[in-house]
């Protein structure tokens, strides 16, 4: 078996190598981190780019089997914030100097929805007088909506995969039109198309989930040339289907570890792109988020939503910092940046420097 240090000198590494880098332990596990550290200091620096992210409605559409907002959970609490509410916190994070916004919600389709979403993003336009940047993470839509939301002033988009596996997709998702893993996969492609920075990302530690179904996750992204990445840990939430599976499930600090090393060798992997620091992380880890700007994030997206509703965009449990209003959540993230040896981006889009790169 060639030693680690070897695997990580290469410029591609194959399905096999990224097993066994997702698998490391010890001494090999410390030299993954501190070459993606590395990597990551030498490519994007240690500046660290804020998302001020506005969950704007937990109302949604799909039924996946392990999100606590499905349409068929009767026990969400659904709201929808109103466009003042929307406003007003694209406005903070405007006044905070935050550089962009994501609008983030459950995944529903229609004129009415789009016209909505199109109306908003000329308003936050207007409102900072163009200088907020813009990430939408709304689910898939037809290429004509992602046309008209891009000229409206969206640059950004994230679309998770969750899993690029089709077998193992349609055991966290229905198996119907409504969630095909050809759409999601289509809609990736028609972002790309329209001009948008794309991002999408997985869960890590699903019940059935292997490293070889992580590796092909990374080369999905690597083979996709995503410009950015959003992926954490799978945490469990009561009331869904893959709750009864609980059981099969590694340790929560196996997962954070495995979420770290995926963080580490997409680093590796693709030296430029923005990769965040997900807030999952630090529901298990009170630090989590800040060990993944150590080994190779550089995007965090401090959670602007009102207070009063934050409870209920609850897609796990133990989602941190529910019970805080957007000052205390800038404050707190500014200590942990430094802390963790960043500096904070303000004012800048922070736009993937491997969209630039390609375009």
């Amino acid at each position: 078996m060639i030693p680690i240090s070897e695997i990580l000198d290469k410029d591609y590494f194959t399905h096999e190598e990224i097993v066994r880098l997702l698998t490391s332990e010890n001494e090999d596990r410390s030299a993954l981190f501190a070459r993606s550290s590395k990597v990551k200091e030498e490519n994007v620096g240690n500046i660290v780019y804020f998302r001020g992210l506005i969950e704007f409605s937990n109302i949604c559409g799909k039924n996946c089997f392990y999100c606590g907002i499905r349409k068929g959970n009767k026990k969400a609490n659904r709201y929808n914030l109103t466009d003042d509410e929307i406003l007003e916190a694209a406005r903070f994070a405007f006044e905070s100097n935050y550089g962009s916004v994501v609008l983030q919600g459950g995944e529903l389709e229609g004129e009415a929805f789009t016209l909505r979403i199109e109306r908003l993003l000329k308003r936050i336009k207007e409102l900072s007088d163009g200088r907020l940047g813009i990430t939408l993470s709304v689910g898939e839509q037809t290429r004509d909506v992602y046309r008209r939301w891009f000229a409206a002033g969206a640059h950004r988009y994230l679309l998770r995969i969750e899993s690029s596996d089709r077998e193992l997709y349609y055991k966290i998702h229905p198996r119907d039109e409504k969630h095909s893993f050809e759409r999601r996969l289509q809609a990736l492609y028609d972002l790309r198309d329209t001009g948008y920075q794309v991002g999408t990302g997985v869960m890590i530690g699903l019940p059935f989930q292997t490293p070889d179904h992580l590796a092909g996750d990374l080369l999905f992204m690597k083979a996709l040339d995503i410009d950015m990445c959003g992926m954490g840990p799978y945490i469990e939430h009561t009331d869904t289907p893959l709750w009864e599976y609980r059981d099969q499930l590694l340790p929560l600090e196996a997962r954070f570890d495995l979420a770290l090393k995926m963080i580490a060798v997409l680093r590796l992997m693709m030296k430029t792109i923005n990769i965040a620091s997900a807030t999952a992380l630090q529901a298990i880890d009170p630090i989590g988020r800040e060990k993944a700007l150590k080994i190779g994030a550089n995007i965090i997206m401090p959670n602007i939503t009102p207070g009063v509703y934050r409870d209920d965009y609850k897609l796990y449990e133990n989602k941190p910092c529910t019970d805080e209003e957007a000052a205390d959540c800038k404050n707190c993230l500014e200590a942990r940046i430094h802390l963790s040896g960043n500096k904070i981006g303000y004012d800048q889009w922070g736009d993937s420097i491997h969209f630039k790169q390609r375009n």
